[in-house]
């Protein structure tokens, strides 16, 4: 597929054209050679303040959306140089002609009055007052160095996220952790995919999600696991009802969601009970002899132990732990081994637990034992968050080294430093703290400087209100971000405004591995700056620019990655440039240097060869867990949290500015309890009620509804109040924090 051409004349230094009108801001016109950081700082000393407009074409262009990890390529239709309208891409591989309600509506966040236009730096007086780039990255260099000086380089640590292009976080990574002596930062996709990452890298030897999205149209089986996906995914749910195999679709969810409601089958496990439940479909599908014993000899290891293990988790036991009878356990292993092409899929009700990582490798270890992986529609298959949560995973330094190496093999450490050209010594030999780890080392007080981008820790971090008093406790914050107003942002000692989606270029990588384009389509307001500009100017200013002399834009970062992650499992060495993208419609990862993307719907571990030494994948268990915070005679009700809207997303910070969206969703924060409930505690609809956790106090209303169990509560983890009440505790091997579950009461708020 082959985007149409822009009418302006080409960019030299892309491979895609740009047009003059499009230009973000006078910092970032474009132009021809690599930009230095005394024309950013001065662009009329050298000419490059915006030229007056000449009436253009009317043009289209497409690029991927910007918000969830699906990566619908848009339209995007622009007049006189403008983006002015969107619609979807119809010959995209992964939207074919389809999008949702964010997706339409993703120009709508760029025009929000509260866009961050000028550095904003705390006074005197304790307030945010405006200053020049200058300034701010002199404050910045002077702050964060004399914190390092006081305390060691340790004591400053960064925050990222999976919203910004692999490009940008691979440059932070870099200029982080290499040029300024950071060895902590972590992303925001700790919060919805390291369950994910780790039960990967554990069962198959590397961070690798098997499927492509054809699979959802190959299946004949199709078993949903924590996952709404007609909410959180609603592309993903339309590929299902593409699919012409009339599949049995089964939803595992402790909650009768949309999806759910959708589906050929429910089951309404109770909260938490995961782990036993699928250890007790295995312990079906083993003692009825339904498993794939050549692939399991050629493939698997440790197939005695796991049988053995699921021994206890009898059909009578795993029914009284799950609350699903017997024969409903039954006839979901037989659906299981009837299916030619059995798929698996999860996402956050799997993840966002306190033994999740071991909840993710009880399905992956059903695919396993079943043979159902690497052929068309079959796999364990992690469905991700955020738009680039994968190039956070593989590109940012946090979790893994670049290009998803290892911090702690000191060959990787050399290959990367020598690609690079740096001093091997830079690079730490172990991976960084956790988020949950940082914070704690802002309470302890080891880190006492925090640079924060395009991510709201104060809205979207569990047990907010003890997250606020650790922040406040901070020497110097950071915040990087498109908006002024986000909770973070107005806590900053120094805030620095970032170019959003459609103002800068870039790739994202979305859940099925695919490499889509980002382009430049619009201008940043004021001063604003993309995260990639910015970073150049911090590596300036703090005296490293040599260091990143050859990452001249984007698109060259691109070509350094590719040759940093030659021989990996995720090569894309043979990605050459964006216009390849283009051209392609995207392209999913390994493609090695030399090689074309012949079939652009391509899955992993079609050979049964898989990234363990030994070629096979590894079966893993554990024991159960208790239940950190259980419903008690103070706390009756167990929360559960998750998605509300197709048209909300995450905090809200940027669906929170259209018009549109916010007419498709509730105003008010609500709680959805069981009518059972609702009779017993004398609570009307839409009547006000106070939701008390351990750790916050919070009313909402009431929306009384049959969806939820009784002795459930649900809430939507759009609005901020949420995490007030929600409880610290976290997956031992992820770290990732467990959002679905602690212990509340309810009742009828006072007039």
């Amino acid at each position: 597929m082959k985007a149409k051409p822009l009418t302006s004349e080409p960019n030299k230094r892309l491979s895609l054209p740009v047009l003059p009108s499009a230009l973000p801001s006078p910092l970032e016109r474009v132009f021809d050679g690599p930009m230095t950081q005394e024309m950013l700082l001065e662009p009329a000393k050298f000419g490059l303040g915006l030229v007056p407009q000449k009436s253009q074409p009317d043009a289209t262009t497409n690029m991927v959306c910007g918000f969830c990890s699906t990566g619908c390529a848009l339209n995007v239709h622009l007049k006189d140089g403008e983006a002015i309208n969107l619609s979807p891409t119809t010959d995209y591989p992964v939207n074919v002609g389809m999008a949702c309600p964010k997706g339409w509506e993703a120009l709508a966040p760029l025009a929000s009055p509260d866009r961050g236009t000028t550095p904003l730096l705390k006074n005197s007086k304790g307030k945010l007052a405006p200053v020049d780039w200058d300034t701010a990255m002199k404050e910045f260099t002077k702050r964060f160095k004399s914190i390092q000086q006081m305390h060691g380089d340790d004591s400053v640590a960064f925050l990222g996220t999976g919203q910004m292009p692999t490009e940008e976080l691979a440059f932070l990574g870099s200029l982080a952790k290499f040029a300024m002596g950071m060895k902590h930062g972590d992303s925001n996709t700790r919060q919805c995919m390291a369950t994910a990452v780790v039960a990967y890298k554990e069962s198959f030897g590397f961070d690798a999600p098997p499927y492509t999205y054809e699979d959802f149209e190959q299946s004949d089986t199709i078993v949903l696991v924590g996952s709404n996906l007609c909410i959180a995914h609603p592309i993903m749910w339309q590929r299902i009802l593409l699919n012409k195999n009339h599949p049995e679709i089964i939803v595992v969810d402790p909650r009768k969601t949309e999806t759910a409601m959708a589906a050929t089958q429910h089951f309404a496990i109770a909260p938490k009970s995961d782990l036993a439940f699928f250890y007790g479909i295995a312990h079906i599908l083993i003692s009825e002899g339904w498993v794939d014993m050549s692939f399991i000899e050629q493939s698997v290891e440790g197939y005695d132990e796991f049988a053995h293990h699921v021994k206890t988790f009898t059909p009578e036991h795993v029914a009284e732990i799950s609350g699903i009878p017997v024969e409903r356990l039954h006839y979901l292993a037989h659906k299981i081994h009837k299916g030619e092409r059995v798929s698996f899929w999860w996402t956050m009700g799997i993840n966002q637990s306190y033994e999740g990582v071991r909840a993710a490798q009880a399905i992956i270890n059903l695919a396993l034992i079943t043979g159902n992986i690497g052929r068309p529609g079959t796999g364990a298959n992690s469905v991700t968050g955020q738009c680039n949560a994968m190039g956070s995973r593989l590109f940012s330094n946090t979790t893994s080294l670049l290009g998803g190496h290892t911090f702690s093999n000191p060959q990787h450490r050399s290959k990367v430093a020598g690609i690079l050209g740096i001093d091997e010594a830079r690079i730490p030999h172990e991976a960084s703290d956790s988020y949950d780890q940082i914070i704690e080392g802002i309470l302890k007080g080891r880190i006492r400087g925090l640079w924060v981008l395009a991510t709201n820790p104060l809205h979207s971090w569990i047990n907010q209100k003890f997250c606020k008093e650790v922040l406040e406790r901070l020497d110097f914050l950071v915040v990087q971000d498109m908006y002024t107003t986000t909770e973070t942002a107005l806590e900053a000692d120094l805030y620095l405004p970032a170019a959003g989606w459609g103002e800068k270029e870039g790739t994202f990588i979305n859940s099925e591995r695919r490499l889509g384009l980002l382009k430049k389509v619009a201008r940043a307001p004021g001063k604003a700056l993309s995260d990639f500009s910015i970073l150049k100017l911090v590596a300036h200013y703090w005296g490293c620019g040599d260091m990143f002399e050859k990452w001249e834009d984007p698109e060259s970062v691109l070509a350094i990655l590719g040759e940093i992650s030659a021989g990996q499992p995720c090569d894309i060495s043979g990605i050459n440039s964006y216009q390849m993208l283009d051209d392609h419609g995207g392209i999913q990862w390994p493609l090695g240097k030399g090689h074309q993307p012949t079939d652009n719907q391509r899955r992993l571990f079609e050979d049964g060869r898989f990234y363990h030494e030994n070629g096979k994948a590894k079966l893993i268990f554990a024991d159960r867990t208790a239940m950190p915070e259980p419903p008690s005679d103070a706390f009756p009700f167990l929360l559960l949290t998750g998605r509300g809207t197709a048209s909300q997303w995450h905090t809200q910070t940027r669906t929170g500015k259209s018009s549109v969206l916010k007419r498709l969703y509730p105003k008010d924060v609500y709680v959805e309890i069981n009518p059972a409930d609702a009779k017993r505690l004398a609570v009307s609809p839409q009547q006000w009620v106070t939701i008390s956790s351990q750790r916050g106090r919070i009313t909402a209303r009431a929306f009384i509804t049959p969806t939820v169990q009784v002795g459930h509560l649900f809430m939507p983890m759009h609005y901020s109040a949420v995490n007030q009440l929600t409880l610290a505790h976290f997956d031992p091997y992820s770290r990732q924090p467990s959002y679905k579950n602690c212990a509340v009461s309810l009742e009828a708020a006072a007039p």
